[in-house]
C-alpha cells in the first residue's frame, strides 16, 4: 500500500503549489518574461490603452486631419487661391505708358461647392469607421494574446506537477531499491520518466514565455487584466453594421463622393477676372485718354474632358476595387463566423467527454495504483496509466479554457467589442 498512498499524497499536494502563479516557481532557463495580474484594468480598457499605442495610430490621426482639410475647403466661398496681375505697357516713343491690375477668383462650378462639403463629411465618417476597424483588430490580437496565454500557463502547470510528482516518486523509489523491496530497474525507470517530465517542463516554459511576450508586444504592457471572460454576443449572423464592413462601405462612400466632386469640376475651374486700367502719358500725347478704368470678366474653360477624364479613371479603378474588396471580406467574415460557431459547438461536446475522460482516468488510476502496490502489474504499466490520466487532466483543463476562448473569437467574428 505503500505506492498507493504515496500517489494519493503527491498529488493534491503539488497541485495546491502550482496554483500559487508561475511568479513563485523556479524557472529552468535563466530567460523569463514576467507578467503582472492587474485587478483594476478591465478587458475595454486595456483594448483602449493598447489602441493609443498602436502602429496604426499616425494613420488614423492623419485621416483625421486629412478629412478636416477637405471639410475646410468646402466651407469655402471660392474654388481656390485667387491670383493678382499686373501688367505695364510703354509706347515705343515713351510718352504713353499703360498699367494693367488683375486679381482672378476661382469661382466654384455649379454643385460644386455642395459636392465638396459632402466629400468632408464623407472623408470624416471613413476616418471614425476605419478607427473602429482598427480597434475590432487590436481587440482580436488581444483575445488571441490572452487566451494562449492561458492555454501555455495551463500545460506548464500541470508539467509541472507531473516533474513534483515524478520527483518524489523517484526519491522514494530510491529508498526502496536501497532496502531491497524494488529492483533497480523501476529506479532507472522512475528516472527516465521524471527526465522525460523535466524536458517538457523546459519546452513548456518556453513556450509561456512566447506567449508573454506576445503579448507584451501586441499590447506594450506587462499588466493582465484580472478577469477577461466574455459573454457570447446574440448576433447570429454577419450584420452589415460589422466595424469592417462599415469601414469599407465608408471608404466605397468616399471614393464615390471624390469622383462626384470632380467629374463637377469640368473641363476647369470658370474664374472670375477684376481690374483697372490705367492710360497716362508722360507729355500731353494726344493718343492719350488720361483715365483710368475698371474691367470685370468671367473666364470659363471648355473643351477639357480629354485632361480629366484619366483621373476620372483612375478614381473609378479604385473605387471598384473596393467593391470587390468589400465581397470579398463579406465572404471572408461569413467563413470566419461559420467556423467560429463551429469550433464553438464542438468545443461543448469535447469538453463534456473530456470532463467524462478524466473521471474514468482517475478511477482507472486508482484501481492501478492499488494492482502495483499488491505486486499485480509491473512499473511500466503504472507509469502508463498515470500518464494517459495526466493527459485525461490536461485535455479537460484545456477544453475548458478553449470553450472561454472560442465565445471570444465568436464575437470578434460577429464583430463585438469587448
Amino acid at each position: 500500500m505503500f505506492l498507493l498512498n504515496l500517489y494519493r499524497w503527491c498529488l493534491p499536494v503539488f497541485v495546491l503549489s502550482t496554483s500559487l502563479g508561475f511568479a513563485d516557481a523556479p524557472h529552468t532557463v535563466e530567460h523569463h518574461d514576467p507578467i503582472e495580474i492587474d485587478s483594476s484594468l478591465s478587458l475595454p480598457k486595456l483594448v483602449d490603452l493598447t489602441m493609443e499605442k498602436t502602429p496604426d495610430a499616425s494613420w488614423l490621426t492623419a485621416l483625421e486631419q486629412e478629412a478636416k482639410t477637405i471639410a475646410e475647403r468646402g466651407q469655402s466661398w471660392i474654388a481656390g487661391a485667387p491670383l493678382a496681375g499686373l501688367r505695364f505697357q510703354e509706347a515705343t516713343s515713351g510718352t504713353l505708358h499703360y498699367l494693367d491690375a488683375t486679381i482672378d477668383i476661382p469661382l466654384w462650378n455649379l454643385g460644386q461647392r455642395d459636392a465638396q462639403q459632402s466629400l468632408g463629411l464623407q472623408a470624416q465618417a471613413s476616418a471614425e469607421t476605419q478607427a473602429l476597424a482598427t480597434k475590432l483588430r487590436v481587440a482580436g490580437l488581444i483575445r488571441a494574446a490572452l487566451w494562449d496565454m492561458e492555454l501555455q500557463k495551463i500545460r506548464y502547470e500541470q508539467v509541472q506537477t507531473d516533474v513534483a510528482t515524478f520527483a518524489e516518486l523517484h526519491k522514494k523509489i530510491g529508498k526502496q531499491v536501497e532496502l531491497g523491496d524494488l529492483p533497480r530497474a523501476d529506479l532507472l525507470l522512475a528516472k527516465t520518466e521524471l527526465l522525460q517530465k523535466r524536458s517538457l517542463l523546459v519546452q513548456a516554459e518556453a513556450e509561456l514565455m512566447h506567449a508573454r511576450k506576445r503579448y507584451s508586444s501586441i499590447t506594450q504592457t506587462t499588466k493582465v487584466p484580472a478577469n477577461y471572460q466574455e459573454n457570447l454576443a446574440a448576433l447570429k449572423e454577419i450584420s452589415e453594421h460589422h466595424p469592417i464592413l462599415v469601414a469599407i462601405n465608408n471608404q466605397i462612400e468616399r471614393k464615390q463622393g471624390e469622383l462626384n466632386a470632380l467629374k463637377l469640376v469640368g473641363s476647369g475651374q470658370t474664374n472670375l477676372a477684376i481690374g483697372v486700367n490705367s492710360d497716362r502719358p508722360s507729355d500731353n500725347d494726344p493718343r492719350s485718354n488720361k483715365t483710368e478704368s475698371f474691367n470685370i470678366g468671367v473666364v470659363v474653360p471648355f473643351g477639357g474632358s480629354a485632361h480629366t477624364n484619366p483621373q476620372v479613371a483612375a478614381i473609378n479603378v479604385d473605387l471598384n476595387k473596393l467593391i470587390s474588396e468589400r465581397e470579398q471580406l463579406f465572404r471572408d467574415l461569413e467563413q470566419a463566423h461559420h467556423e467560429a460557431e463551429h469550433n464553438l459547438e464542438v468545443n461543448q461536446a469535447e469538453l463534456t467527454i473530456a470532463n467524462d475522460l478524466k473521471q474514468a482516468a482517475e478511477e482507472h488510476l486508482n484501481m492501478t495504483q492499488l494492482s502495483y502496490s499488491v505486486g499485480e502489474i509491473n512499473l511500466l504499466d503504472l507509469l502508463k496509466i498515470q500518464a494517459r490520466t495526466q493527459q485525461a487532466v490536461l485535455n479537460a483543463k484545456e477544453r475548458a479554457v478553449m470553450l472561454q476562448r472560442d465565445q471570444a473569437f465568436y464575437n470578434q467574428a460577429v464583430g463585438v467589442l469587448p
